[in-house]
């Protein structure tokens, strides 16, 4: 009789561009199902891929969405790559942009697990992988991003120690700069600031969203099931040295 092999299914936020998409594309690519959560509906199509909307900042529709997703699909694994950066100095920093990034880097996966983590307590098997940021280190005009990032670490520590006895296992990617949409909104492509900050990164080049979605798959991987509880900075070495002279 052929072993069932079952599918893997991963639930992705904001998986519809840079980290995201390049994750969604790589695990479609390979056969398994992928369930996409954010802003935005996917603006391409694949047999394996389900796309759903919702404001990860509003409690309510984080709430309803996890709801929703957790009844039409039984999910494995969750990648929580969904975040906002709302950059400012320390003096023109509002309070309310603690509070927003809380939501989407803290709140939301919260809810989101809490919905599928049935399933995968049921099965015994189960993987959780953060994006968080290098920045998470220290970085300026970061206050906000920087401590709901950092706030991220200790989540997925408490999780992976909670959730070891179920074979889940629960990790953080930390990048370091990334050539992405999000990365361009704040540096001009192609420009000499992006080219200092190439220049100032140890192994030579920024990053891409290939290399982030290399180390996700590494993480989600079956052969991954005796590491948990880790952070990877997956960055050129600037989690060494920084991104300054």
């Amino acid at each position: 009789m052929d072993k069932i092999v079952k599918t893997q299914t991963t639930l992705i936020t904001g998986g519809t561009s840079g980290i995201g998409a390049s994750i969604a594309k790589s695990l479609l690519a390979k056969g398994e199902r992928v369930i996409t959560l954010g802003l935005e509906m996917p603006n391409w199509v694949h047999e394996n891929l389900y796309g759903y909307k919702a404001d990860l900042t509003d409690e309510k529709e984080t709430k309803k969405a996890a709801d929703l997703i957790s009844a039409e699909h039984k999910i494995n694994s969750v990648v929580h790559n969904a975040g906002i950066i709302l950059p400012n100095l320390l003096s023109e920093v509002e309070t309310s942009d603690v509070l927003t990034l809380s939501h989407i880097h803290l709140a939301a996966p919260i809810a989101l697990t809490q919905a599928i983590l049935p399933n995968m307590i049921n099965d015994k098997n189960g993987r959780i992988v953060f994006i968080s940021s290098r920045a998470s280190m220290g970085m300026p005009t970061r206050s906000a991003y920087a401590a709901t990032k950092a706030g991220i670490h200790g989540l997925a520590r408490t999780w992976a120690l909670e959730l070891a006895e179920n074979n889940i296992t629960v990790n953080v990617i930390a990048p370091g700069p990334v050539l992405t949409q999000n990365f361009w909104d704040l540096v001009p492509k192609d420009g000499e600031l992006q080219q200092e900050i190439s220049d100032n990164i140890p192994v030579g080049r920024i990053g891409t969203a290939e290399d982030i979605a290399h180390a996700v798959e590494f993480f989600l991987d079956k052969k991954s099931s005796f590491i948990t509880g880790q952070i990877l900075y997956v960055c050129g070495g600037t989690s060494l040295k920084g991104l300054g002279t």
